[in-house]
């Protein structure tokens, strides 16, 4: 078969399952599997694939159908602009997260050698892409679990970002070593019902994504932390869930009530990112 009779078959495959961005993931993963770029797959589309190429495609198609997320069939995923390794230790990075960290950029390059903690870093991708826009940064990265860890520490390392990207092992603000100017999360905010509706259920870890009865447990409990360990005139930015919004403003203004908060909406203009910036001293 060639490369454009593969790739339409698959598509038909994946059609009849209803997986989402069939086209593009049909397309990257006979990409990984050619080890080619999207340009040469459609200048050539003509060639033949191998029939070694051909089975290890299928393989990979198989394992989509039943469920798979195609990044940890791969064993990574694009996130700003950047690869990172990913494997069932640690969430798939999404591009909404991709906001919470030009939110973070903004308010960072305001400040002169920030000292920036990036808390249930996961895969690393949001310090690490904090880290190398941001060259006079210091980040913190923190996760309790120590698999996630040993994933953020190889991409770190395949960024040649280790020593500006501190890596601690510990549940939440509790192993930063001293205060920072800035708090970024992306913690687990899935409420516990609603678990079984997320397509990659099953695959993820659930504890990347269980965020308790209502999706808060998490954030109530970084938001209590992080009065003692923001530095005067620190932010504090969170991504939020689907309908979130009022709970966590008004748990900050309680928690912080001189602070300014600000919301920001993802592209498909759900609230997505809160930010909270203390007065200075």
């Amino acid at each position: 078969m060639t490369r454009r009779e593969v790739l339409a078959r698959a598509r038909e495959l994946l059609t009849k399952k209803n997986v989402p961005d069939l086209d593009w993931e049909a397309e990257l993963l006979l990409r990984d599997t050619l080890k080619i770029s999207r340009t040469e797959l459609y200048a050539e589309p003509q060639l033949a694939v191998t029939p070694r190429q051909e089975a290890e495609f299928w393989a990979k198609i198989g394992r989509r159908l039943e469920g798979e997320p195609a990044a940890y069939i791969i064993g990574r995923r694009e996130f700003y602009g950047l690869d990172f390794w990913v494997d069932d230790s640690v969430l798939i990075p999404r591009p909404e997260t991709e906001l919470l960290v030009e939110k973070a950029l903004e308010l960072a390059r305001t400040r002169q050698s920030p000292l920036i903690a990036d808390i249930g870093t996961g895969s690393g991708a949001i310090a690490i892409t904090l880290a190398l826009n941001l060259p006079e940064a210091t980040v913190y990265a923190t996760d309790i679990s120590q698999r996630a860890l040993n994933t953020a520490r190889c991409n770190c390392e395949r960024h040649n970002i280790l020593g500006r990207v501190r890596i601690y092992a510990g549940d939440l603000l509790e192993p930063l070593p001293v205060p920072v100017d800035m708090i970024v999360a992306n913690l687990p905010y899935i409420a516990t019902e609603d678990l079984p509706l997320v397509n990659t259920w099953g695959f993820e870890p659930k504890m990347a994504l269980n965020g308790g009865q209502d999706g808060m447990d998490f954030i109530r409990r970084l938001c209590a932390q992080a009065g003692k360990l923001l530095k005067p005139g620190g932010s504090l930015l969170l991504e939020i869930g689907i309908g979130q919004k009022d709970k966590v403003v008004d748990l900050l203004c309680r928690l912080f009530p001189g602070a300014t908060i600000a919301v920001s909406p993802d592209l498909r203009r759900i609230d997505r990112v809160v930010c909270l910036s203390l007065p200075k001293e």
